[in-house]
């Protein structure tokens, strides 16, 4: 097996394996391994034909460089040294390991037990030894060629306010498309068709955040029960695209795609998850990490290094702490903005990313790093603020210049509309940027991505059509998935017929993707809540890589069509008038709490459990700028959630007519007029948006 090719001492750096046009250079971290070996594969039939020991190590970097070595060579490594788990360290030799800068995978996880350390069904399991060879079972490594004619690619650099986030899945998104191929469903090839780009770009949407396409495993439980891990939250690769989504045209096709949609004015964000892999704890496989050096990459505990801290919920968390581990995150994020055109990130269960050994910390190491750093510096960086771990939820305590995934704001507009008792001071708060968490340190309302649904969870559709969830198909008794999910099926669970109760579910819709839509902060839409895609109430559809988790475009219905307009008209008014993307907390815009009588809401109203209905109105500041004089000089938002219509007084406007904007009720614009004092009827569950141009 061992080979005596000629083999140059090479450089430390960078990591992974770079092809100069002669050779490829290879490194590998590793600060406990005793030697490390690179092991080459046949290009077709992936069989091992050469190892080659690295022959040097440079602060704590294996390296060595091979001539004539170039793209399409398959490799892996195999890392010897201590055996020892009771002290963290885990390496074995035969087992076959991922290089961490991978760039591209070929193959998949072939379960075996050779995949494990250690010998299954032994006395203490883990810590014995297993000796079987798991390189026939294992995706292997492959070295790529990263020159790309990008053609003049600008990015989009969409100003935050501006910003109106669509969260999709790759392959979700595509499977039923009648615009894509056969061929290229599934991939990003067929993402980036014109026909898909166009209609996103139709919709008002600035940016497509995409659920995980970094490579990741497909977990053993699953496939053994007929499933698939469909959302990806199990990485095994920080820089290679997860090899299924490559289709025809390879590593290639993510570029095209990105670039087709900046040449539509649309950023690319990418959902990353940096805080565990898929190797899971001490009884999970030997794939890469855990091979190359278990005590440096994972979180061990720290009496009894032999178990792993598990914060993430998933058996691991990434060790941030460890300044080999924080480059390796800094070099792949540096890596999708610089080579693959990306436009940013939002982070999977982003508070572990700010876990020191003293527990979170908005001014640790990964976030000194990454605010600092002059390529990062021009992206979009949002951080899903909460994890397992103790004190994991940290909303409002990111740092400045990062924005978070709001869950406040998902859970209150949702009880609000649903019809919840004591909502109004809380919603109050949501709807004006939540400046009670996020107005602080020079923070901007845009630090809150407003969502109401998310991937995880009810589609729209589902939550106004189940009380409850409906996971059976996922294998778990129905135990799986949130069980607070603040839905209301307004009268009847699951579809029906009743005519009254099929209006009630479209007004509603409309009134939370209206609130959505246009409060202050970055808006997130789920993909498919446009026209009521529907996951037949399963609300945790992450092994479902079928047609109850892929959207279904050949379903749309009239009704869904209307609510598809009804979105791009309510985005069209969110980014015509800056009172509604708003930029600062002190632009000295005037903002007023009216009641229903027309004068200020009440401070005591405020206490009141049973009230329901609101009007807040947003006036320009006499300092702020604004670009266009046409725009209007004041908006009234009027919100009723009660059962039942309410009178509501339009509040004085010197003569000038308060002209009709939006109404959810009916779902449309009439640009109907009323004098200020005039008393309007806002339908029960509906919303109503007015605006003046004052003379």
């Amino acid at each position: 097996m061992h080979n005596a090719r000629r083999v140059l001492p090479g450089l430390p750096a960078p990591l992974g394996a770079t092809w100069d046009g002669e050779g490829t250079n290879f490194a590998i971290f590793s600060e406990n391994a005793e030697r490390v070996e690179l092991c080459l594969f046949h290009p077709s039939d992936r069989h091992e034909v050469e190892r080659i020991e690295l022959p040097e190590y440079t602060n704590q970097i294996w390296h060595g460089y091979l001539p004539d070595v170039g793209p399409g060579t398959l490799y892996g490594y195999r890392v010897h040294g201590p055996y020892e788990p009771e002290q963290g360290h885990r390496f074995n030799p035969n087992k076959l390991l991922l290089d961490p800068y991978a760039k591209s995978l070929v193959g998949t996880v072939d379960w075996s037990e050779a995949h494990f350390g250690y010998e299954i069904g032994s006395p203490d399991e883990d810590l014995s030894f297993d000796g079987r060879d798991s390189a026939p079972y294992m995706p292997k490594c492959e070295v790529v060629d990263t020159s790309f004619d990008w053609n003049g690619d600008e990015r989009p650099a969409v100003p935050w306010e501006r910003t109106i986030f669509y969260e999709t899945h790759v392959r979700g998104y595509t499977m039923l498309h009648p615009a894509v191929p056969p061929e290229l469903q599934g991939n990003f090839k067929g993402l980036g068709q014109q026909a898909v780009v166009d209609y996103i770009r139709s919709l008002g949407i600035t940016a497509i955040e995409l659920l995980p396409i970094h490579a990741f495993v497909q977990d053993r439980h699953l496939l053994d029960n007929g499933l698939r891990n469909y959302w990806g939250y199990n990485s095994i690769g920080f820089f290679a695209p997860e090899p299924s989504y490559l289709g025809p045209g390879g590593l290639v096709t993510f570029k095209e795609m990105v670039r087709r949609f900046h040449d539509a004015g649309i950023e690319v964000i990418l959902d990353v998850v940096y805080n565990h892999t898929a190797e899971g704890n001490e009884m999970g496989p030997t794939l890469s990490f855990k091979g190359i050096d278990n005590h440096a990459y994972y979180r061990l505990l720290h009496d009894q290094p032999r178990y792993y801290i598990n914060d993430t919920g998933t058996g691991n968390t990434v060790n941030t702490s460890h300044p080999r581990v924080l480059q390796m995150i800094m070099d792949s994020l540096r890596y999708w903005v610089t080579e693959m055109h990306v436009d940013g990130f939002r982070f999977d269960l982003g508070t572990i990313l700010g876990r020191e050994p003293h527990g979170f910390d908005p001014r640790g190491g990964f976030f000194d790093a990454v605010v600092q750093d002059p390529v990062l510096a021009h992206v979009k960086l949002v951080g899903e603020p909460w994890d397992i771990g103790p004190g994991g939820y940290r909303v409002g305590e990111f740092p400045p210049g990062w924005a978070e995934w709001n869950g406040k704001y998902r859970d209150t507009v949702r009880a609000y509309w649903k019809g919840d008792e004591g909502q109004l001071p809380d919603f109050a708060a949501r709807v004006t940027g939540s400046g009670d968490m996020y107005d602080r340190f020079g923070r901007r309302p845009w630090s809150s991505v407003n969502f109401v649904t998310a991937h995880d969870g009810f589609t729209l559709h589902d939550l106004v059509s189940y009380n409850d969830k409906h996971n059976e198909a996922n294998g778990e008794n129905n135990r799986d998935g949130a069980d607070d999910n603040f839905s209301w099926n307004c009268g009847v669970e699951g579809p029906t017929d009743d005519p009254e109760i099929l209006a009630l579910r479209e007004r509603q819709k409309r009134n939370m993707l209206a609130t959505l839509l246009l409060s202050h902060g970055t808006p997130m839409l789920l993909a498919g809540d446009e026209f009521g895609n529907t996951q037949k109430g399963n609300n945790n559809v992450y092994c479902q890589d079928n047609e109850l988790s892929w959207i279904n475009w050949d379903e749309i219905e009239e009704s869904d069509a209307a609510l598809t307009e009804f979105v791009r008209r309510t985005i069209e008014l969110r980014q015509s008038e800056p009172l509604l993307h708003r930029h600062s907390f002190r632009d000295g815009m005037v903002i007023r709490w009216i009641g229903p009588s027309g004068d200020d809401f009440p401070h005591e109203a405020w206490r009141d459990s049973e009230a329901r209905c609101v009007g807040l109105l947003l006036a320009r500041g006499e300092e702020a700028a604004y670009p266009d004089e046409k725009m209007l000089n004041v908006l009234l938002l009027v919100f009723n959630a009660h059962h039942e219509a309410v009178a509501f007084t339009l509040p004085e406007s010197n003569g000038d007519p308060w002209q009709r904007l939006l109404d959810t009720a009916t779902g449309t614009a009439s640009h109907s007029t009323c004098r200020g004092g005039t008393s309007v009827d806002v339908e029960a569950r509906s919303m109503l948006v007015f605006g003046l141009a004052e003379s």
